[in-house]
Order: structure tokens, then sequence, then C-alpha cells
């Protein structure tokens, strides 16, 4: 792909590496853009899906091996680059999931040539998620308490964190406590829990709720 219609996403929190590498990379003609951890790329990648992504491995927060995981997963359509000063080769480390690596330290001229070698073979692209999109969550104990907790896993970070199920209504909205992504999600609770009349229309409400505006109750 010419560097002149590709946008770039570098994720590194080392600002010199983020800024020397911006530079060079924006002079060849790419567009680029930065992140300092895998969260802050997730939060990049909300506004803009890159078509190369330039990922060190150990950062904070979300390391580069977390994120190229997530990225795989949910961007398979993103070309990835694995750097590190740890690891050397050609080859990005066993178990970590990019299409190619760079050794730190190494010249310009071999990241591009990494770049202009990376496999050319297509996957299949998700649709992006809606942020209204229904997430719907088990609840398997009897314990309908507002102290009761369910478990709740990000759809974007893929991470997962606990949240107090509280009361209200069958549809709620929740923030990752990682990635702040915003989650719309409803409990299915046990049938034995609930008359199934009662939980049919419950259910309907739900799902007969414009996907496209929030919620206006919460």
């Amino acid at each position: 792909m010419p560097a002149t219609q590709a946008s770039l996403l570098i994720v590194d929190d080392d600002p010199s590496v983020r800024l020397a590498l911006a530079n060079v990379l924006t002079e060849v003609g790419y567009r680029v853009s930065t992140a300092e951890d895998g969260l802050c790329a997730l939060r990049e990648i909300r506004n803009e899906v890159p078509n190369l992504l330039l990922s060190d491995l150990n950062m904070p927060n979300m390391s580069g091996f977390e994120l190229l995981s997530v990225i795989r997963r949910r961007f398979p359509e993103i070309r990835t680059i694995a750097m590190s000063g740890s690891f050397s080769g050609n080859e990005a480390p066993s178990g970590v999931a990019a299409d190619g690596f760079y050794q730190k330290g190494s010249s310009i001229t071999a990241l591009l040539r990494i770049i202009d070698t990376l496999p050319l073979a297509e996957r299949t692209a998700h649709p992006p998620t809606s942020p209204y999109e229904l997430l719907w969550i088990h609840h398997n104990s009897h314990d309908l308490s507002p102290e009761a907790s369910v478990t709740i896993t990000c759809p974007e970070c893929l991470r997962t964190f606990s949240q107090a199920l509280g009361t209200g209504y069958l549809k709620r909205k929740t923030e990752c406590i990682y990635c702040r992504c915003s989650i719309h999600y409803a409990i299915v609770q046990q049938a034995d829990q609930m008359p199934l009349q009662a939980y049919q229309r419950r259910a309907a409400t739900v799902m007969h709720f414009p996907q496209n505006v929030p919620n206006p109750i919460y």
C-alpha cells in the first residue's frame, strides 16, 4: 500500500520514540497518529481505524502483547508490527499476534522494508460495533440484591471487571474501568427467577428500543 494512502498508528510509552518515528514516517507520506499505551491506542482507533499499527511490546496499563491480541481479534484487517529492544531477529516473538517485527535500534530503512513486505493476504474485517449495541450478561446467582455483582467483558478492550447488580430497568449503562468505553447491557436472569411472560415483556421493551440513540432512562 503506498504510504500516501495509508494511516499508521504508533504506540510506545517513550515520547522520544513516538516523536522520532512519527517525524520520519510522516516525511515518507504516512498519515501518522500516536498513543502512549494500548488503552490509548484503542481510544485512537475509535476515531479512525488505521491501515498499519506499530506497537512497542513493553508498556504500562496495556502492553503491546495484549494490545496486539485485541487488535487481531477485533480489527484483523489492520497490518501490525511489534517492536522491542528486548528481542532480536526478523520475526515476532512466539505468541505475539503481529505480522512483522522491528528491533528497536535498527535503521529506519529496515522498518520501511518490513512495512513494504508485510503479508498481503486479506483477513475478514468486522463491522464497527455501535456504542449502543446491547450486551447481554447471564446472571447465574439467585442473589438479586443490589449488592450482588455480575462480570462484564468489555467489547472494546476485552478485559473483564465486576459490576454491582444494582436496581433499575432491564437495560443499563456502565463504563469500562480500563478503556472507558461506554457499555450498554442487560441482565439475563435464570428462567425460574421471574415469570416467563413478564420476562418476555421486559425483553421486548429492550429489543424494540432504537439502537442509534441513547436510552434516556437509567
